[in-house]
């Protein structure tokens, strides 16, 4: 049992002695998230596709269990809680070697694999949170889920990403919240264990990766339609970051345009900066003896703009992506999240150099009659993409799409009220050296139960 384990379970034990005070069983909540999930990727049309360690097809499917129980506050001028999380998933089908493992990966697309590369029948994972509260102030010291700017879980599989480590959040001034935290390890989408943090492009991120990233910031609600924010990051032995964001929603006739703007600043810290299995992906054109790689050093700049009207939502955007490093973000190599706005089903378009357009669409059927069934597309393009490898650049100015489709609906009534049905189908195709075109398709069936 580590440390962080440990202390919770040690907080657990003292706030049984409290648990029949007001205000910790009674607004206390318990959900069962239940998620059906199958994917199947289909490597396409490229070299890469012959390589011995490449599948040309990934396939799993499996349902997943999510039980949350948040507890209320004990009553006092501090107020004592705990939050728990249990996570399960059942493989239903994985067989055929379509698992998607290739490699040092974690696992497979979905699953956690076995020593002979098979998908395990089933992974579970529990964990807690305590929690304490004093005015609008709180703190929490587990197992955390934070979506924010430097750093944001992945929920794009069967069950979510988590964190381990505290965080503390205080909304003491009016419209104004701000936040700070340190992390010391990442379970995985596809695990059951807690693993240190990385980036791509280190060598292993199971010897090069780090027990520490720290963060700050804040958001600031100027007007109800304005918001700017600010944060820092830091992933210890790999980078520093900064984030400066502006959000804006304006009535223009009988819709509404939605500004995104972002800005992240990125460098190197500690051994990244001098040694190479702690170094990132990038085009280093005088970096040939290290494959191609190096110390972070990346500001990537982007605009997204929205108008929604009559259940209609046209939107479009530009990224760049500057520096001598691809856009570093926590990244073990099982599945992880940028807040950036180009992260897409398959690809997130920020390479060093990459310049990337997108068009969105979306339409929400409610306006035609039927509640509850929404679609979109989006397509993106990225293109002045240079590669190094041991033998000198291997792609130059090369350039990469990716159209998305979605389709949802939720059960508005009846019994089967909040029954979720999704359609995702993606299709990426680019001219990187050694990279796979690919065809995706993800259906999902969720519904939640409320136990409590």
């Amino acid at each position: 049992m580590n440390k962080s384990t440990l202390a919770v379970a040690v907080a657990v034990g003292l706030l049984a002695q409290q648990a029949g005070a007001a205000g910790f069983i009674e607004d206390s909540k318990a959900t069962l998230k239940l998620r059906n999930f199958y994917i199947n990727n289909d490597n396409r049309d490229s070299a890469a596709r012959t390589a011995s360690n490449t599948q040309s097809k990934s396939e799993e499917w499996g349902q997943g269990f999510q039980l949350d129980y948040t507890s209320g506050f004990t009553q006092g001028t501090v107020g004592f809680g705990i939050d728990a999380i249990g996570l399960l998933g059942v493989r239903l089908d994985s067989g055929g070697g379509t698992n998607g493992r290739s490699g040092n990966s974690y696992g497979g697309t979905v699953f956690p694999s076995k020593s002979n590369g098979d998908a395990v029948n089933e992974f579970s994972s529990l964990g807690l949170t305590a929690k304490a509260k004093i005015s609008q102030t709180e703190l929490r010291y587990g197992t955390l889920m934070p979506k924010l700017p430097v750093i944001s879980y992945n929920d794009g599989r069967l069950l979510p990403q988590t964190f381990e480590g505290g965080q503390i959040t205080s909304n003491e001034f009016k419209d104004l919240t701000l936040i700070g935290g340190q992390i010391e390890h990442v379970k995985g989408r596809n695990s059951s264990n807690n693993e240190q943090m990385s980036i791509g492009g280190a060598t292993t991120v199971r010897t090069a990766n780090s027990n520490k990233f720290i963060y700050a910031g804040g958001d600031y609600k100027v007007t109800k339609d304005l918001l700017l924010q600010y944060y820092y990051g830091n992933l210890d032995k790999f980078y520093k970051q900064n984030f400066l964001g502006l959000v804006h929603n304006w009535s223009i006739g009988p819709g509404v345009l939605k500004t995104d703007l972002r800005y992240f600043n990125s460098r190197d810290d500690g051994k990244n900066g001098y040694d190479s299995n702690y170094y990132s992906n990038g085009a280093y054109a005088h970096s040939v003896s290290n494959n191609g790689k190096g110390k972070v050093s990346n500001n990537l700049y982007s605009g997204l703009f929205l108008y929604t009207v009559e259940g209609h939502t046209f939107g479009g955007g530009y990224q760049v992506s500057n520096g001598s490093s691809d856009f570093p973000w926590l990244n073990q190599g099982d599945g992880s999240s940028a807040y950036i706005t180009t992260d897409m089903q398959i690809s997130k378009f920020a390479r060093a150099g990459e310049r990337t357009w997108q068009a969105r669409y979306s339409y929400d059927f409610a306006k035609l009659g039927v509640p509850g069934l929404t679609a979109g597309a989006v397509y993106l393009r990225g293109d002045n993409i240079d590669t190094y490898g041991a033998k000198g650049k291997t792609s130059n100015g090369a350039s990469e799409w990716e159209r998305d489709i979605t389709v949802a609906y939720v059960v508005q009534e009846g019994p089967l009220k909040n029954l979720g049905l999704m359609w995702k189908n993606a299709m990426w195709r680019n001219d990187i050296a050694n990279q796979r075109d690919q065809d995706e398709n993800r259906l999902i069936v969720s519904y939640s139960i409320p136990l409590l």
